[in-house]
């Protein structure tokens, strides 16, 4: 078998990998939901690229030439939306490492799959239309088409760019401040000052790939080519760590929590909760990452005016306090699916951890708060909506989600750093939608029928119900998830050795 057979058959199987998955059948939901928002998004990237076009009509050469002086806009906005939809190669070379297939041949052909991939085109939903309206009628088919393989060329490197960042952050979740650094001082040193001072050399830059000039497809060249031997470098180191289980460990003394000895074994499964979160890889990422986003919108609504809108005013409030708890409580019990043997092995140990999972979710909704609070001070966000969101959060949509602790039974890895999760089931993904809909949609009927104070307190009343009546529902759960401890348990296990 040669190279190109072996590489159409690595597509091949590919493409046979999703379907042959056992989770296909229960995630055609969220197939679907994908492909809805993929067109929903290549629609809205059309009709902003005609609206623009037209805009400009007046002047041809300023309606490309604007777009062109911010062209790095648009790279990272594409850089930050891949870490959403985009595995590294190491991530799909890793399943063929013990295979009699040459690591570097299964390197090289992922990358290069990265580069021809239709990801790197999807911005031509704008660019298109666009440069049809902008580029041809001054310059030609010929320019437009230039235009279009300068900003292709630039897409390339881009998503290079990003697995490579990709990579070093699952050693380190630092590595995520190089190109957040970088690309806030960029966009401050095009912003700040009276006049862009980088809007001139890209234009002239981007005017090249329009004159076909051969110094702009050479220096974009030479920068693909060495993302590209940097990214082979890097993700081969990748792969031989992950197979040979190479750890970095810090020794440290661990921490013994001590102060939580006096509430028994409800403190022993507050510590488990906590210590998950700092050992864990996977869940210290979620929470990470659950902490920056919080972060990131709170300050773009207390910094800027573009979020001030009744609806991004909820859905920030909203968001603040749920995407801790949504992060891991979406995929309850699916950790402790490594160890659900030991679990079982103690009368009401399940209760207990579902007890303290909801008494450590509570207490982390200090940490939105914390953040909200300034929003309050300064009047962006009012006292009621925040208690509203507060007390709803944990005393409805808690309720609601912990609700999966019954019907969760595939094992999420803790420590494997390569492997890719499944999308989720249709249930978790239901309530993920509903967990971001339904209460500003509640808030928003509530406010219009009772004004907006007395609006909220329908909202504060249904939490504080649900907050008093947790030992009711949290033992139901229970009894219900003991009912089905079998088939789960099995489900568990299947997942584990898979």
């Amino acid at each position: 078998m040669n190279k190109y057979q072996l590489y159409r058959l690595l597509e091949k199987t590919e493409s046979l990998k999703d379907e042959r998955h056992p989770m296909f059948e229960r995630n055609r939901f969220m197939k679907f939901l994908t492909w809805f928002m993929v067109a929903y998004y290549a629609a809205l990237l059309l009709i902003m690229g005609v609206s623009l076009g037209f805009g400009l009509k007046g002047d041809y050469s300023a309606a490309y030439h604007r777009l062109d002086g911010g062209f790095f806009y648009l790279l990272i906005i594409d850089f930050w939306m891949r870490f959403m939809m985009q595995e590294t190669p190491a991530q799909k070379a890793q399943a063929y490492a013990l295979l009699p297939v040459r690591r570097s041949f299964l390197m090289k052909s992922y990358l290069l799959r990265n580069i021809f991939s239709w990801g790197n085109t999807f911005w031509g939903f704008f660019l298109v239309p666009f440069g049809l309206v902008s580029v041809v009628p001054l310059m030609g088919w010929w320019a437009f088409f230039g235009w279009l393989v300068g900003y292709w060329l630039l897409f390339v490197f881009n998503g290079l760019c990003y697995i490579f960042t990709r990579a070093l952050c699952m050693k380190h979740m630092l590595w995520f401040l190089v190109p957040a650094v970088l690309h806030a001082a960029l966009i401050c040193a095009c912003v700040l000052p009276d006049h862009n001072v980088l809007r001139v050399p890209f234009v002239m830059f981007m005017e090249g790939f329009v004159e076909w000039q051969l110094l702009p497809y050479l220096i974009v060249g030479a920068l693909i080519a060495f993302a590209f031997w940097a990214n082979y470098k890097l993700q081969m180191d990748m792969v031989y760590n992950e197979i040979g289980k190479k750890e970095e460990v810090d020794l440290k003394k661990a921490s013994k929590f001590t102060v939580l000895n006096r509430y028994g074994i409800m403190g022993e499964y507050l510590k488990m909760e906590i210590r998950l979160r700092m050992r864990n890889k996977q869940p210290r990422i979620q929470f990470y990452m659950g902490i920056g986003l919080i972060t990131f919108f709170s300050l773009a609504l207390y910094f800027t005016d573009m979020y001030d809108t009744g609806f991004m005013k909820s859905f920030i409030c909203l968001y603040d306090y749920v995407i801790l708890g949504a992060t891991t409580l979406i995929s309850v019990m699916c950790y402790e699916g490594n160890y659900i043997d030991g679990l079982m092995s103690r009368r009401d140990s399940i209760y207990d951890l579902l007890r303290a999972k909801y008494y450590f979710n509570s207490a982390m909704l200090l940490i939105p708060f914390l953040f909200i609070l300034p929003l309050m001070i300064i009047g962006k966000i009012s006292v009621w909506m925040n208690l509203g969101y507060l007390f709803f959060t944990v005393g409805v949509l808690y309720p609601c989600v912990f609700q999966l602790a019954v019907y969760n039974k595939n094992t999420l890895p803790l420590n494997v750093k390569l492997a890719k999760t499944n999308s989720g089931t249709m249930l978790q993904n239901i309530i993920s939608i509903v967990m971001l809909l339904l209460p500003i949609a509640l808030e928003k009927v509530c406010v219009l029928l009772l004004g907006p104070v007395w609006g909220y307190i329908p909202l504060i009343l249904m939490g504080i119900v649900g907050l008093a009546a947790h030992h009711i529902w949290l033992r139901n759960i229970y009894q219900r998830f003991m009912l089905r401890r079998f088939e789960n348990m099995e489900g568990f296990r299947a997942s584990r050795n898979g």
